[in-house]
């Protein structure tokens, strides 16, 4: 049973994550994103990370969609224009093909890893039900995984930057423009 359902949850997880890159419309990119944090989230539980799962139904359902809808009205893109509606079919065409490709370069690497003859052996091993514990899950966050960590969050402050300039640069520009 426990089987089936994580098959499920990865099918669902892999068609979500599909319907974001293939939707015409940027909500409907930001709902299928939702949709593939909560395949994850049960994958995660029927893995035994509760916390973890917790963590991605709070923190990425919850607070980063927010995030992505408040910056989708913020630069109004729910309502796409539609003089340019066959150069964006091009390019939705041209994305979709190549988000195929990177995904089955990505397989295919995966593929050839745990086929591998001589993989390294792990430095330490993992403990038999993961780590679930909070103290746990920090020390490895903010241990050995200080670094990756912080780099994620400088990225996501510089995009937010990002945004707020292009957000003033667009009004500034339909100032001039009447």
């Amino acid at each position: 049973m426990a089987n089936a359902l994580f098959y499920l949850m990865a099918a669902g997880a892999v068609a979500a994550a599909l319907g974001v890159v293939l939707a015409k419309s940027p909500i409907q990119c930001v709902l299928s994103l939702l949709a593939s944090f909560f395949c994850l989230a049960t994958i995660y539980l029927l893995a035994g990370f509760q916390f973890l799962a917790a963590a991605q139904i709070l923190v990425y359902a919850g607070a980063i969609m927010v995030l992505f809808l408040f910056v989708i009205m913020l630069l109004n893109l729910g309502n796409p224009s539609s003089k340019d509606g066959a150069e964006d079919g091009l390019f939705r065409r041209k994305g979709a093909f190549l988000s195929v490709i990177v995904a089955a370069a990505t397989m295919a690497a995966g593929a050839m890893a745990v086929t591998a003859d001589g993989l390294a052996p792990a430095t330490q091993p993992m403990p038999e039900h993961g780590i679930d514990t909070i103290n746990g899950l920090a020390g490895e966050m903010f241990g050995r995984y200080l670094l990756p960590f912080e780099a994620i969050s400088i990225l996501l402050l510089a995009t937010a930057v990002a945004v707020v300039v292009l957000a003033k640069r667009d009004r500034k520009d339909a100032g001039k423009g009447s």
